[in-house]
């Protein structure tokens, strides 16, 4: 339903095809993009090559977003000094708000801010939660992964 309702909402049904992965060997490449971070800092995906990353797209109002930080968490946690980094996307929110969700919920990974939903439409998010695990090289390697963990673990080898 939440992911529906921002389908709905923001305009982000995409004209084109939605897959869980990237392809036979994550051959589609992610696209660069430049966002604020809660403290303004402009973050560039591009930063991150050569190290895997967790693209996770949220709001603060979607109560499926709000159950999946644990997770993240505890990804970011376990993976963080091998290579790995979290980068939770919230769309279409302001940062005010988005700063004092990061705080309640003691967010350790980096929160950028989509407030016009242009990165969520160009990753043709149809609704969240949504989750992007790219590699290293930049390729989109799935969407949504089954075991995503399991997957970290083998891109980090």
């Amino acid at each position: 339903m939440c992911a529906l309702l921002l389908a709905m909402a923001v305009g982000l049904l995409p004209a084109v095809g939605y897959s869980q992965a990237a392809g036979p060997s994550g051959t589609e490449r992610a696209p660069d993009f430049a966002l604020r971070d809660l403290k303004g800092t402009e973050v560039k995906l591009s930063d991150s090559r050569g190290r895997v990353v967790l693209l996770a797209f949220s709001a603060t109002w979607c109560p499926h977003c709000r159950r999946e930080i644990p997770e993240l968490k505890k990804l970011h946690a376990r993976f963080k000094d091998r290579g790995f980094e979290v980068l939770m996307v919230d769309v279409q929110e302001s940062q005010k708000r988005v700063a004092s969700f990061a705080a309640k919920y003691e967010i350790p990974y980096r929160v950028l801010l989509d407030e016009e939903g242009k990165v969520a439409r160009q990753y043709r998010v149809r609704g969240i939660p949504d989750e992007l695990l790219i590699g290293k090289d930049g390729a989109i390697i799935c969407r949504r992964c089954p075991s995503v963990e399991k997957e970290i673990e083998r891109l980090l080898k």
